[in-house]
């Protein structure tokens, strides 16, 4: 059978074609684009129209599906007014506007939703928005669904990453709804990965020339990477590696203690009832905006220079607020280390360094927390998603946390939502499988070189 994966990450976008059959899953890529937010009026926005037309664009690249599914970053949305328009383009996690917001709801919050404390959560920007038009709060990959379909509605994973959803009741949280002051009527109903929306709306057909039906998939995109984890034992640990950087263990249970709190440790919901125990580390998001102001494209001869420089000359901490919002992220580094007392990098090679082995530090923290507190036992890490082709990050990870990491799939996001559809339609009864039958991966361990 033939499925269409539209993946939405926080800096680009791309549909990918794929091919299920009972035991294997092969993904093309069609059409890829970038994703770039927009300033207007000092508010940064996504262009959402932008992303709808590439969408569509890869639609048309991809031709006919048995089925269509839309993953995407979480946390931000569309409000509809009573007719279905949208009102404004959806904000931008990182614009400032919730920068007020330093202290998470207590504990009693915390045994509702569960989630890891940020300020950009979903709960703090509708605290900031004007409601009264809004009938309607749309996930980004379900209001592109509403787009595609008519049909409104949410989906379980990424409606869990809002703060205002019920860990353990897998429903809204409405008590905490009505607490915060917020209308109950914007909050759709909500569908778990696998549930079948409708087919393409007419116009939407016409367009992209080509029917189909689209699948609600896990549209957090992180839900849908874990999917793709090729793991056999459930002793594994994952960091889901991009823009951001996912790490965590998959559970049975939320764990909603005092140091799961304090640990700023999140609970999100997975496919088949399972909890993504996890904590966000700041991931390749440094490193994007080094390049970026460098103007620098080639990342390999980066990577290459990186291995060879003086190990462990100086750390950041990747998740210091000063590192959130876009900048001039070399400024900020060498900032960091004059505030904490340790010498510039120097050069674009030494900043490299910095950042990945910062980043595999921070990795081990949250590894071993994740640990801790779940009682869950690692025996090994999965690294997925862009920063399985990083060779030194992998291997600087597998050193740092002293565990075997198996690095791939690098499109773990897509696979994740074609596998979802896969198995709606009766293929792909053990996704795991069908990706370690189907996917190249690369095994790191402790000691084994690269830098």
């Amino acid at each position: 059978m033939r499925f269409t994966a539209v993946d939405l990450g926080a800096s680009s976008g791309r549909v990918m074609r794929a091919e299920v059959t009972a035991d294997r899953v092969e993904l093309v890529e069609v059409h890829r684009f970038p994703n770039r937010p927009v300033t207007v009026a000092g508010t940064l926005h996504w262009d959402v129209l932008a992303l709808y037309q590439d969408m569509l664009e890869g639609l048309r690249k991809a031709g006919e599906a048995d089925s269509i599914g839309i993953d995407s970053w979480a946390v931000d949305y569309g409000l509809l007014d009573d007719r279905g328009g949208l009102i404004g383009n959806p904000v931008h996690y990182r614009d400032a506007r919730t920068a007020r917001y330093t202290e998470r709801l207590g504990a009693d919050g915390y045994q509702v939703n569960g989630l890891q404390f940020l300020p950009f959560n979903t709960l703090y920007q509708l605290l900031e928005s004007r409601l009264g038009h809004a009938e309607t709060l749309l996930m980004i990959p379900d209001l592109l669904t509403y787009w595609l379909t008519g049909v409104k509605g949410a989906e379980l994973t990424n409606a869990s990453t809002t703060g205002l959803f019920d860990v353990r009741g897998r429903d809204w949280a409405r008590p905490l709804i009505a607490e915060l002051g917020l209308p109950m009527r914007i909050f759709p109903e909500i569908s778990v990965p696998g549930t079948v929306v409708g087919p393409l709306n007419a116009d939407v057909g016409r367009e992209v020339g080509h029917g189909g039906v689209v699948t609600r998939v896990a549209s957090h995109d992180t839900a849908s990477a874990v999917v793709a984890v090729p793991a056999q034992t459930p002793g594994f640990a994952y960091i889901s590696c991009g823009t951001w950087s996912l790490v965590g263990v998959e559970l049975d249970e939320p764990v909603l203690t005092g140091d799961s709190m304090a640990a700023n440790f999140t609970n999100e919901a997975g496919v088949d009832g399972t909890i993504r125990y996890l904590r966000n580390v700041m991931g390749l998001w440094i490193l994007q905006e080094c390049m970026r102001v460098w103007g620098e494209s080639d990342l390999d001869g980066l990577l290459r220079a990186a291995a060879l420089a003086e190990p462990y000359r100086m750390v950041i901490d990747p998740d210091d607020p000063g590192f959130l919002p876009p900048g001039d992220m070399p400024a900020r580094i060498d900032a960091y280390c004059a505030r904490t007392g340790q010498p510039s990098p120097g050069s674009r090679a030494q900043a490299v360094r910095c950042i990945l082995e910062s980043l595999a530090l921070a990795y081990r923290r949250a590894v071993g927390d994740a640990a801790r507190l779940s009682g869950r036992e690692i025996e090994v890490v999965h690294i997925v998603g862009g920063g399985a082709r990083n060779a030194l990050l992998c291997q600087l990870t597998a050193d740092a946390t002293g565990l075997p990491v198996v690095a791939g799939p690098v499109e773990a996001a897509a696979l994740g939502n074609v596998l979802v559809q896969a198995r709606a339609m009766g293929l792909a009864a053990d996704p795991r499988e069908l990706v370690r039958r189907s996917q190249p991966l690369r095994t790191y361990h402790p000691g084994g070189g690269l830098g």
